[in-house]
């Protein structure tokens, strides 16, 4: 999915440069990433914490961070595979391959995260799943879009429109996305009795709960354990949709152990049956 031919960039935002080049990396991570997609030479390695890591994860990597370092020498990357390095005061936080797991199996729903953060706040988000043709983005002030769409196919050109979370406010009504129910400790049980409580729930997981918030396609999306990398670009397009990111403490943005997206509505009622004592 190209960003040369869809004509994205918010031109009223302040970070319209930072978003088209943003963008360009994720065409670049579209293309390594595609072409070890249900590779049978897939590289396939097991990281110290026990999740696996595959050789499209470091090249997907690697290319970004030499183009960041190419365009915007100053500033700082986080990534998953390759650690910190630059400055603290402006960063770029990466997520190669968001879902490995499925990745590695075939399962399309998978992503490259990329968010550019400025003094402590993510300002710039992409989101780029190329086997959903599908790409999310938003921009500070400058909202949040999707695009959809698979390039060079005449009745699939990529279709861009902006995003809004759903107005649903009553539990018995909302549809809940949410990643397994490994992870949850001594908030098992609350979890459980919310999903009990909810009109409709579903384990989809990943980056895919969180930007189905943002489409206003689901209410709320939960994570019980999860990396910056994890959450840095879905906070903003689910902030600038209209809805609320926060950690499971009510901790507003990317920067806890954990994730609930929602529209908004419904965040308060969510953080207080997840925290009963």
């Amino acid at each position: 999915m190209s960003s040369s031919t869809s004509g994205l960039s918010p031109s009223d935002s302040k970070y319209s440069a930072e978003l088209a080049f943003a963008l360009t990396l994720a065409d670049r991570a579209d293309a390594i990433s595609l072409s070890r997609y249900h590779a049978l030479d897939l590289e396939i390695t097991t990281k110290p914490d026990n999740t696996p890591v595959t050789d499209a994860d470091k090249a997907v990597e690697r290319a970004i961070i030499d183009a960041i370092a190419a365009q915007y020498p100053t500033d700082g990357v986080v990534g998953e595979e390759f650690g910190s390095t630059g400055g603290k005061d402006r960063y770029w936080i990466i997520d190669p391959i968001d879902g490995t797991k499925n990745f590695l199996r075939g399962v399309p729903t998978w992503a490259t995260l990329i968010a550019l953060v400025e003094n402590e706040k993510v300002v710039v988000s992409v989101v780029s799943s190329p086997a959903l043709y599908r790409r999310w983005y938003a921009t500070e002030g400058g909202g949040a879009y999707v695009l959809e769409g698979k390039v060079g196919v005449a009745d699939l050109q990529p279709a861009s429109r902006k995003l809004s979370v759903s107005k649903v406010s009553a539990m018995s009504d909302a549809s809940i996305a949410y990643s397994d129910f490994q992870g949850w400790g001594a908030r098992r049980q609350a979890f459980e009795k919310l999903l009990d409580s909810a009109w409709r729930s579903r384990g989809m997981g990943d980056f895919w709960s969180h930007m189905l918030v943002a489409e206003g396609a689901v209410d709320v999306a939960i994570e019980p354990s999860l990396a910056l990398w994890d959450m840095a670009a879905l906070d903003l397009i689910v902030r600038e949709a209209g809805g609320r990111f926060s950690s499971l403490d009510g901790v507003d943005g990317p920067f806890g152990p954990n994730a609930i997206s929602s529209n908004g509505a419904l965040h308060e009622v969510i953080l207080e049956a997840l925290n009963k004592q």
